[in-house]
């Protein structure tokens, strides 16, 4: 059974454009054979999320992901994406969850770890990279 709160909540009229956009988003999606970084995070649940990362003189050229999980996963992954692209590895490893969140503006509450658990996998590839 559903709340009135949850009846009256209009998915496409109250997120914000800018979830919508990184929601809906599928321009980086895609695995990368020989990836400069490479991470990959699975929670519990069976949610994976895989970040394949591409870098000429510090500077992430190019990001693409993977994930099977949910749409609020590829919100965040898209996030992520569009902060640390063409950014320093030392630039990308200062995004937190929380810029992702407020990026976002209408990520509900209860789907926050997604950010956290996207994250952890884009942390991994910075963490893998050669050099």
């Amino acid at each position: 059974m559903t709340t009135s709160t949850e009846e009256s909540f209009d998915f496409w009229n109250d997120h914000s454009l800018e979830f919508l956009e990184m929601a809906m988003k599928r321009d980086y999606q895609e695995s990368v054979q020989a990836p400069d970084g490479y991470g990959k995070n699975v929670r519990d649940c069976g949610d994976a999320v895989e970040f394949y990362l591409m870098i000429k003189k510090e500077e992430l050229t190019s990001i693409s992901y993977d994930i099977q999980g949910c749409l609020f996963s590829h919100a965040c992954a898209n996030t992520i994406i569009k902060l640390a692209l063409n950014a320093t590895v030392e630039q990308a490893r200062s995004i937190r969850a929380e810029d992702i969140v407020d990026f976002l503006k209408t990520l509900p509450e209860k789907e926050s770890h997604c950010a956290a658990h996207a994250l952890e996998a884009f942390n991994h590839a910075l963490d893998s990279i050669k050099g």
